[in-house]
């Protein structure tokens, strides 16, 4: 855990783990609105080989819609993140953890937002990576 992601180390192989992330996050009403292959992009634009790297752009609509009427702002600070990765061997599973970003902004309203999508990001790693 940092102060901008929660983070779990799991035993599945990667595929297995981005279904089981996207199987999550739909139980947890989030939408994948992005997605983006680091590791096919880097190929194709640097040369670079890396392991496995991909970002799932997952937004809950009633909880972008509150935040974005009470601060219009915060709307770059969306959609949340969610990584599934392979690093030294490890299938690595994150999910930023909005608490720690949106205290940039004095709002109660988007205090209370955060902290629930941080209870459901928390839900989605312990359905789709529980802990060993």
């Amino acid at each position: 855990m940092t102060q901008i992601a929660m983070t779990r180390i799991i035993e599945l192989p990667y595929d297995e783990a981005v279904d089981a992330c996207r199987a999550a996050l739909a139980g947890e009403g989030f939408g994948v609105l992005t997605e983006i292959d680091v590791k096919a992009t880097l190929a194709q634009k640097l040369g670079v080989d890396r392991p496995p790297y991909l970002i799932l752009g997952a937004c809950h609509p009633e909880s972008a819609h509150r935040v974005l009427e009470a601060a219009g702002e915060v709307g770059v600070l969306l959609p949340c993140n969610v990584t599934v990765s392979v690093e030294d061997g490890d299938t690595v599973v994150r999910a930023m953890d909005p608490s720690g970003v949106m205290t940039m902004v004095d709002n109660p309203i988007v205090a209370e937002v955060a902290a629930d999508i941080r209870a459901r990001l928390q839900r989605v790693l312990d359905t789709a990576a529980p802990s060993n």
